[in-house]
């Protein structure tokens, strides 16, 4: 293996059923860079990671590590981190109810007894060479959970970390947690560690990355250091075709002159999680919540829906007072519901793809009415199709698909009971640029249908190709309203920031 290089895969190949989804991959990661992996979700990413990690084994191809004269064979994670290769998901993996120190030393001591002194001074003196806010004896679940995912990579440090890998490690954070976290992986890199940066925000791989590698179904499409690879350039390789620009969608937005009547109507309404709030929304309007992370967005759409126990308030549908205090009577007043934890909320992961589509218009029907096979499989093939949904076949189990197409599947349930009013949170989160594209696109064509849709992102700029009115929040509270020439970024961040009142 060449100088300053930590880890050489090579003509790596890895297939499944129906599908090849890795074939002849090579990856290259040197001592102190961040190398961002790239890709549509689909594109092979995750399961590099889970050949590399032991998770899969590989069908051919070598894997080199530095310090390791011939390939090496990793058929486990814990042969994986015999190796120096550590890896820290998006979900949290540790636990919450035990302190910072024992997560970090968890499963490591030898023997019966535990030096709880001295893992408590070996704890706090790595939080502190890392610059992490956090202490030893602090319960876990009581930290952030940017201090979290720097906990977990402190454990992975701690054990002699060669490669370092991070999936998705900011989907979650706000833009303070995030640079927090940059600060960290830049101080690893200092210190030699290579780093695999898995993310879907390009904002973010320019930022802090030294290089990157393009993945396409399955397939190696190019390598190249960040500052040689432009980012309309970096989308183009992803998708494989030049994007169909984003200016089509502002363009078409929907929903602001051409929106008809009142749909949904509320006046006071609160739940356990939300402080009172009045809100409305039109046929064919796309509108939206927009606030910083634990700003109130998802608690007030949840309590639209009756996903949290209401408290109070009064809501019309049609003109018509309602009482929706439980997501069944949202259904039955035509209402549907896109959460933001799709792997919490929403697949059902041992479920078929087809199964995961009919549940909701299942649940309006009852379990006591089942669809027949016919029925389901021709609803199953219909939205499979109208919406490209990548899968092996409809009784593929939904935890196989990529996030993307898991995304799709839960919007897919949701069409199938022709919903007038679409409540959508953060449907994009964790997915691909192309995908991300579609989805907008059919959030606008499905308002010029005369749906109504609540679309909210974490993305602002997404939130202003789509919305034709923000409501914006701050400390669970509405403190403003924009629409027409006030739906700028500007405008958005004075309104969040207090400009607004």
């Amino acid at each position: 293996m060449e100088n300053g290089v930590v880890l050489s895969m090579r003509n790596i190949g890895k297939s499944f059923p129906g599908v090849k989804a890795l074939q002849h991959v090579d990856f290259t990661l040197r001592k102190g860079e961040i190398h961002a992996l790239m890709g549509e979700n689909g594109a092979g990413k995750s399961t590099l990671i889970k050949v590399l990690t032991g998770v899969y084994p590989k069908d051919e191809g070598e894997i080199y590590i530095d310090g390791v004269k011939d390939a090496i064979t990793i058929r486990s994670p814990q042969e994986a981190q015999a190796y120096g290769i550590s890896t820290v998901y998006q979900e949290i993996t540790l636990c919450p109810n035990l302190t910072v120190a024992e997560n970090m030393y968890i499963g490591r001591g030898k023997g019966i007894g535990v030096n709880w002194k001295e893992m408590e001074r070996k704890a706090g003196a790595l939080l502190s060479s890392l610059g992490i806010p956090a202490r030893p004896r602090q319960q876990l679940g009581s930290c952030s959970l940017a201090v979290q995912q720097m906990v977990a990579i402190a454990r992975a440090v701690d054990i002699d970390c060669k490669v370092l890998i991070l999936d998705e490690p900011t989907s979650s954070l706000d833009d303070k947690e995030v640079a927090m976290l940059f600060r960290l992986m830049r101080d690893l890199k200092a210190r030699g560690v290579g780093i695999i940066f898995v993310t879907h925000f390009l904002e973010q791989v320019y930022e802090v990355s030294d290089r990157i590698t393009v993945l396409r179904n399955g397939e190696l499409v190019c390598e190249y250091e960040v500052d040689k690879l432009p980012q309309v350039k970096l989308v183009a390789m992803m998708m494989g075709k030049e994007l169909e620009g984003l200016d089509v969608i502002k363009k078409t937005k929907a929903g602001g002159e051409k929106a008809g009547k009142p749909y949904y109507e509320a006046e006071g309404l609160s739940s356990t999680a939300s402080r009172p709030f009045d809100f409305h929304i039109a046929q064919g309007e796309v509108n939206g919540f927009t606030g910083l992370l634990g700003s109130g967005r998802s608690e007030s759409v949840r309590a639209i829906f009756g996903a949290d126990r209401v408290t109070g308030g009064k809501v019309r549908v049609n003109g018509k007072p309602v009482r929706i205090t439980k997501p069944i009577e949202a259904m039955k007043n035509g209402i549907g519901y896109l959460p933001e934890d799709r792997k919490r909320d929403g697949i059902i992961a041992d479920l078929s793809v087809r199964d995961n589509i009919i549940l909701a218009l299942q649940v309006m029907k009852g379990f006591f009415h089942p669809f027949s096979k016919a029925e389901a499989e021709k609803f199953a093939d219909e939205y499979i199709k109208a919406l490209e949904i990548k899968t092996a076949s409809k009784d593929t189990p939904i935890k196989s698909l990529s996030g993307g197409n898991q995304q799709k599947v839960i919007l897919a349930r949701w069409l199938l009971t022709h919903p007038q009013y679409l409540i959508l949170d953060e449907p994009t989160r964790g997915i691909d640029v192309g995908t991300k594209t579609e989805i907008q696109k059919l959030v606008l064509k499905m308002a010029e249908d005369g749906m109504c849709v609540t679309f909210i992102s974490s993305e602002i700029e997404e939130m202003l190709r789509t919305c034709s009115r923000l409501i914006v929040m701050r400390d669970r509270n509405i403190v403003g309203e924009l629409k027409g020439e006030e739906l700028t970024q500007d405008h958005v961040m004075y309104t969040i920031a207090g400009g607004g009142n």
